[in-house]
């Protein structure tokens, strides 16, 4: 192995030595933990020390990194705690996740590094969010991102990389090619000898390096990103590298060839570098020894100290508390009482403009948002208003722009993503699910994000524009979901949403864009989170709903002159209003759940099952529900209309009333 140290000096060979030495022998050390039955699993990077170190020694500690579980070199070139970072791989509450996270799955905004999920790639949409904060600050930083050899398959990989060209945002991005996705050859995984192509039909720069060579990638890196953040753009850099021990102690190295664990061995990244340092003079083999020695009984005395760290103890009230963010909601109503009639999709785009003015760095992103102003013409008129950084058209890349979303908030940016419908949320369900949902519990970062979601059906979109998918998401914690009935709500519970920095999900109902109208203050405000409004007062019956519902059950009750009802528009779905319900049953002693959805798992079943555990005794009759059918959604109007549940309330209604 050739190191080409010309421009180095003897101080940073024996940094760079340090640096590279101290993951080795955490890992040792790891590993005879692991051995002991005291550590539960390992993710070793033996192996591939140099292409963490190099990197990171090459950013600036300003800027953000996202590393993958083989790169702990990354954490200790960032002074971490070596105490605290013990307390996170035994799982203790003192590391940096509490206990909820395992080994490198964690971030630390003291650190400016970010936490991966086990999902291999949506870190690359998170870097291009934060890189594309940096570009509005117009701050010259890079951000850098890790990736594996088998994660280059994922879809992510493909959406960040075309994100990052089209937008020329400054991302530099690390493939770890280590030969093997777990057990998986790479001639299974893909064509050809090398990845660093793939960036090329991205329009990325790309180049391949020796990922065991300390001094070729701290050179490489350091070289692409004081070009990156001169001129941002991305760069793609490929890192031969392999790893020597299994992709976890337990699956072992037995599916790799002799001679390919002896040529690797042969080239060992720390053992390499440490014979070049003293055939040139720059340690003796005492000296050697001596580092060795002092790195090690550091280790040792942060293991003990870790290990007689307090025991474990279950706190269930800050458990819940930790889902999100801190957050407590002042309502904000409007300076001037003035009124307008708004339709359903006037009021939505009122409160972006109102809130894309309160909040100057505020971005929207969505499919065809820009100048066409959306599909349903929500953002139209916005470009010429605040521009085209903060009205930002996307590829078809519905991941990576969620990703994007959480990096701008990262950097504390706001964000409204437009699905351009619903439906195609499932592109970026991931996203949602695992990372803004989940972040924060965590390692305590917010997820400033709102996903905008035209909903429902009626419109004859059949079954990929017109799905009522609330239900997915409402069994996930960590989400708000807000979901409409009118202009008014509209624009008062999207103006909370942006405000609160947790993640929403906003459902509108295509349906009432342009049918539905009423008067709506002109000014700025909010409508409480969390609270449902008493539509029509009555007292046979409790009808609980929520989007298109409200309006059905409305229509119902004007049919039976003869009874009364209590209809109740829920609103927020995440979380839901129970005490509003338990008020209404206790007068009513009759409940009718009504929604759009698909009847079985839907939101009316847990709403069911907590009044049946809760407000039992209230009840004179079985809870009912009515929903959509348990099919998908056609196309066909006559089929469609057998779908919705509008046709079924009545006579579900009748036979409550009567019972």
């Amino acid at each position: 192995m050739v190191f080409k140290t010309d421009n180095f000096s003897t101080k940073q060979l024996k940094d760079i030595y340090l640096s590279i030495l101290k993951p080795r022998l955490i890992e040792e050390k790891m590993l005879i933990l692991l051995r002991q039955n005291r550590i539960s699993k390992w993710f070793s990077g033996i192996g591939q020390e140099a292409t963490s170190v190099g990197v990171a020694l090459a950013t600036e500690s300003s800027e953000y990194i996202l590393p993958m579980h083989r790169n702990l070199g990354v954490f200790t070139c960032r002074d971490i705690s070596m105490v605290q970072l013990f307390n996170q791989f035994q799982g203790k509450v003192d590391g940096f996740t509490k206990g909820r996270d395992r080994s490198f799955h964690f971030g630390s905004k003291e650190h400016n590094i970010v936490g991966m999920i086990s999902h291999l790639g949506p870190q690359l949409g998170i870097a291009d969010g934060i890189a594309l904060a940096k570009k509005m600050k117009k701050e010259k930083k890079a951000t850098v991102v890790f990736t594996g050899d088998g994660g280059t398959s994922e879809g992510d990989f493909h959406e960040a990389l075309n994100v990052a060209s089209v937008w020329d945002l400054p991302v530099l991005f690390v493939i770890e090619n280590n030969g093997y996705g777990l057990s998986t050859p790479n001639k299974e995984q893909f064509k050809g000898e090398s990845l660093a192509i793939r960036g090329e039909g991205y329009g990325i720069e790309s180049l391949s390096i020796d990922g065991n060579n300390i001094v070729e990638v701290y050179e490489s890196v350091k070289s692409k990103l004081d070009e990156i953040r001169k001129k941002p753009r991305p760069v793609l850099i490929e890192c031969f590298t392999f790893r020597m021990r299994g992709h976890e102690e337990a699956s072992g190295t037995k599916y790799v060839p002799k001679e390919v664990m002896d040529y690797w061995a042969a080239k060992d990244p720390v053992i390499n570098y440490e014979k070049y340092l003293i055939e040139n003079g720059v340690y003796s083999s005492d000296q050697i020894s001596e580092i060795r020695d002092q790195i090690k009984k550091e280790i040792n005395n942060a293991v003990k100290e870790s290990f007689d760290q307090k025991e474990f103890i279950v706190n269930p009230e800050e458990e819940i508390k930790d889902v999100f963010y801190p957050f407590n909601q002042k309502i904000i109503f409007p300076k001037e009482k003035t009124i307008s009639e708004m339709r359903f999709v006037d009021a939505i785009s009122d409160s972006l403009r109102q809130s894309m003015n309160r909040y100057r760095d505020m971005v929207i992103m969505g499919q065809d948002i820009s100048d066409y102003g959306g599909v349903f013409k929500v953002t139209e008129g916005f470009v010429d208003e605040f521009g085209r950084e903060r009205v930002r058209n996307t590829p078809l890349c519905e991941s990576a722009i969620v990703g994007t979303a959480l990096g701008l908030s990262i950097e504390g940016i706001k964000s409204v993503v437009e699905m351009q419908f619903a439906d195609f949320v499932t592109c970026g369900f991931n996203q949602i699910i695992n990372n803004l949902a989940k972040i924060h519990y965590r390692w305590a970062q917010n997820a400033d994000v709102v996903v905008r979601m035209p909903t429902g059906g009626g419109v004859s979109a059949g079954p990929f524009h017109s799905q009522s998918n609330e239900a997915w998401f409402f069994h996930t914690p960590g989400l708000k979901i807000v979901y409409p009935s009118c202009s008014a709500d509209a624009k008062g519970l999207l103006n909370a949403a942006i405000e609160d920095p947790n993640p929403y999900l906003f459902f509108e109902h295509k349906a009432l864009y342009r049918s539905h109208k009423e008067m709506v203050f002109d000014d700025y405000y909010t409508t409480e989170v969390g609270k449902a409004k008493l539509v029509e007062e009555g007292k046979d019956v409790t009808i609980v709903t929520y989007g298109m519902g409200v309006h059905w059950s409305k229509d119902v009750m004007d049919k039976l002159s003869n009874y009364s009802a209590d209809i109740i528009d829920l609103r927020t779905l995440q979380p839901w209003d129970k005490e509003a319900v338990r008020s209404s049953l206790e007068k009513t002693n009759k409940i009718l759940i009504v929604h759009e959805d698909s009847i079985t798992g839907g939101i009316g079943a847990e709403i069911s099952a907590w009044i049946t555990e809760n407000c039992f005794s209230y009840l004179d009759g079985p809870v009912m529900r009515v929903g959509g059918l348990d099919t998908p959604i056609p196309f066909r109007k006559e089929l469609e209309e057998n779908f919705m549940p509008s046709g079924r309330i009545e006579k579900t209604l009748i036979n409550l009333l009567e019972y």
